[in-house]
């Protein structure tokens, strides 16, 4: 028996089983319409997703925080408000007429009510100074409700309208709180069509590269398409009935993720379905037979991302936590749309999908002919010296860590371009106390408040005599009192941070005070505390996830402790080169403190699908021809279609580039980096180079440890192969022709029987 026969005897079974479930000649269409059906019931829902984001501040700090905590206890004391604080500056000085504008403006504003604004509430203008006043700001509150932050934006406009632009030199803008997260939000609006139509640009440039096939790109394109929205269906019903946490980052990452993970599975197992057709004429053997081999590399690296990202439950941040099951679900979805839909799509259309590049039956397959079976064989000589070189590179690059400033970003680095709102705080900070319009909120019990607030005066960094009881404030609520103090740095700075530090430490020692400190910068204090504790937790925990993943897939130790290494490598590369980029390339001030943590998860958790699928294919071909030809022979099989996943991979999560968001920016640009010398220098060069110099004991213990010598890798491996594709292309053409004969010498006899007398 050939050795394809005999493959083709181990793979029956698996074709009558699951594989033949998705692209039988039945089950196909009992496939599209089960999707189709699913496509009709979640469409509505997936477009309310939306409607369902959380982008106010519990949604992203930790429950535990004591700045969470005070949020949680001032709306005991009054309704949970942002201020937006409008300013009036000219330099020469507040004329006659300004000051006049500002009290008209003054009087409109305590008239509104729309949108949450408490116009009653608002307060009459504070100027810079007594005499000869050059600026003047206005605090005007706006009151939050189930609406939540998707009522600022609208607020703010209001004012807006109320106040104007200035003019004539007089400069107006509105800032505080309100402006900025209004800025936020116009920054957020649209993320989900404009990273949807992105990352749909760029798979359909990168597919139609690839397959060089205007029909085909359709396919993957459709499935991906059906994955997102059934993906976004369920996210929504999860957050607006089971507490599920979605805010504008998550909902924007799920996109990105569920675009390139499932273009990259769609790549694979087109690859695989392609050679497949070259074996064997019926198509839908080929797919089964591709699901069969193909099946197990894409299911494992779906169960890598979804797993790594489930592991984010372990986070502090409530943001960070709730982003884990939200990408889960749409890895897992895509998953599954392209291991049953798309492999049901593809029988239905048949060859011609291809066009015009059509798989012909016998025809040679011809990526072992290509750049990267060139480069296996010559990696093959001497595989030492390329991957201990091609290993210093990566870390020489690692040195940019030195250049890394994840501590945070203040709201003026927060966005690529200058909103209003951060040039009115620039305005504000040169005539007022910086820290102006976001106070610090300090609750504590009644009987201590003198003792507190005189703490609170006392500490460097407040502004003493700005301590007092916010307008519409009760008095106490069940013996505690709230107070507010003002920042003489601005709000989101360091310098406010270590404000807050040592507030907190003052107002902690006051016995049987009981006092917490909240407030925007207490938030982003914690924030920043949260997010040290969840670097620290998360990502060793990834890499055990990931470890373990590998162990199981390919039953060894020895690959999976090498592969880990690799990726590890990959990343700190990719953030020393990012790092040196974002310091002198695009001028960025820092990296949130999250920055790290993302880059790593998404890294660890795609990076190594590339891995699993070159390793996948090492292992099937060693089980044939030995470890070493075996590399060789992976190598050239997997090599065109990883690059094509790399680069799909690495085009959409540049797609958040497309965003004015320096920490989107930079997660996209970190990660398409990682991407890319996953693809082109960890997997082809030094994953290659590893394995071929280790041999055969890196799949130890099993017993493929015990294995080839590999003498002459190149060799062997060009033979091997070549032996294959003939004995596989022989048989192909031997029973297309056997075929042809066959309905030749039937059409033959019918002749004879219709010439014969009676026929």
């Amino acid at each position: 028996m050939t050795e394809i026969q005999e493959q083709k005897r181990r793979t029956r079974p698996a074709q009558r089983g699951i594989a033949h479930l998705v692209c039988g000649r039945r089950a196909k269409w009992v496939v599209l319409v089960l999707w189709l059906a699913v496509l009709f019931v979640t469409a509505p829902f997936a477009q309310k997703l939306t409607d369902a984001q959380d982008n106010d501040a519990a949604s992203w700090l930790p429950g535990s925080a004591e700045s969470t905590q005070v949020l949680e206890l001032s709306e005991n004391f009054r309704p949970e408000q942002i201020p937006a604080i409008v300013v009036y500056a000219r330099d020469s000085g507040l004329t006659a007429e300004d000051r006049a504008a500002i009290t008209e403006d003054v009087a409109r504003l305590k008239q509104l009510t729309d949108h949450g604004i408490r116009g009653a509430e608002t307060r009459n203008p504070a100027f810079d100074r007594e005499t000869d006043p050059r600026a003047a700001r206005i605090h005007v509150p706006i009151t939050m409700d189930e609406q939540g932050w998707e009522r600022v934006a609208p607020a703010v406009d209001s004012i807006r309208d109320v106040v104007g632009a200035g003019g004539g030199g007089l400069a107006v803008h509105i800032t505080g709180p309100g402006g900025t997260s209004a800025d936020f939000a116009e920054a957020f609006e649209g993320i989900d069509s404009t990273l949807l139509l992105s990352a749909m640009a760029v798979v359909v440039v990168m597919l139609l590269l690839t397959y060089r096939s205007p029909t085909l790109l359709l396919v993957p394109l459709l499935a991906v398409i059906v994955a997102l929205f059934t993906a976004q269906a369920l996210i929504y019903l999860l957050a607006e009935h089971a507490g599920l946490t979605v805010n504008g980052q998550s909902a924007g990452i799920l996109t990105v993720l569920v675009f390139g993970a499932g273009t990259d599975y769609a790549l694979l197992l087109v690859a695989r379905y392609r050679e497949e057709l070259r074996r064997h004429e019926d198509r839908h053997e080929a797919m089964a037979l591709a699901l069969h081999r193909a099946g197990p590399a894409v299911i494992a690296s779906g169960a890598t991302v979804v797993l790594s990202m489930l592991v984010l439950l372990a986070a502090e941040m409530n943001s960070t936590s709730g982003l884990g099951p939200v990408a889960a679900i749409g890895v897992a979805v895509g998953l599954l749309a392209m291991l049953t839909l798309f492999p049901a799509l593809l029988v239905v259309f048949g060859r011609w999908i291809f066009w015009p590049v059509i798989p012909h039956l016998g025809t040679e397959n011809p990526d072992q002919r290509g750049i990267w079976a060139r480069m296996g064989r010559r990696i093959a000589h001497r595989p030492r010296m390329i991957w201990a070189a091609t290993a210093i590179a990566l870390a020489v690059c690692s040195l940019g860590l030195i250049q890394l400033r994840a501590e945070g970003l203040s709201n003026a680095d927060a966005f690529t371009d200058k909103p209003d709102s951060i040039t009115g705080q620039e305005v504000s900070a040169r005539y007022f106390p910086a820290g102006s319009g976001d106070p610090l909120v300090i609750v504590s019990n009644q009987a201590q408040a003198e003792r507190v607030g005189r703490a609170v005066a006392e500490t460097r960094g407040v502004v003493p005599e700005s301590l007092g009881l916010p307008p519409g404030t009760k008095p106490s609520y069940d013996g505690k009192v709230l107070f507010e103090a003002t920042l003489s740095d601005p709000s989101d700075s360091e310098a406010a941070k270590q404000t807050v530090e040592r507030v907190r430490d003052a107002v902690h020692a006051v016995p049987d005070a009981d006092a917490q400190v909240g407030g925007g910068t207490a938030a982003l204090l914690d924030l920043d505390r949260a997010t040290t504790h969840d670097n620290v937790l998360i990502i060793p925990l990834v890499l055990v996830v990931v470890l373990l993943i590998l162990c199981v897939l390919l039953r060894a130790l020895i690959a999976p402790l090498l592969l880990i290494a690799t990726v590890i490598l990959s990343f700190t590369a990719a953030l020393g080169i990012s790092a040196l980029a974002f310091r002198h390339l695009f001028d960025y001030a820092g990296e949130s403190t999250d920055f790290p943590l993302f880059v790593f998860v998404f890294l660890v958790a795609l990076g190594i699908d590339y891995n699993i699928f070159l390793t996948t294919r090492i292992r099937e071909e060693a089980t044939h021809q030995g470890t070493r030809p075996g590399v060789v022979t992976g190598l050239a099989a997997t090599g065109a279609v990883i690059t094509s996943a790399g680069l799909v991979l690495a085009g959409t999560f540049a797609a958040l580039g497309t965003l004015p968001m320096v920490a989107l920016a930079e997660i996209g640009f970190a990660v398409a980096l990682g991407v890319l010398l996953d693809t082109f220098i960890v997997r082809s060069i030094l994953v290659t180079s590893l394995f071929l110099d280790v041999g055969p004991k890196v799949w130890w213990p099993h017993r493929l440890a015990r294995g080839d010598g590999g003498a002459s890798v190149a060799r062997e491996a060009r033979e091997a192969w070549e032996a294959r594709e003939a004995g596989e292309a022989g048989e192909a053409r031997e029973a297309w022709e056997a075929r042809e004969a066959g309905e030749a010498r039937q059409a033959r006899e019918a002749e004879g029987t219709a010439d014969r007398p009676g026929g």
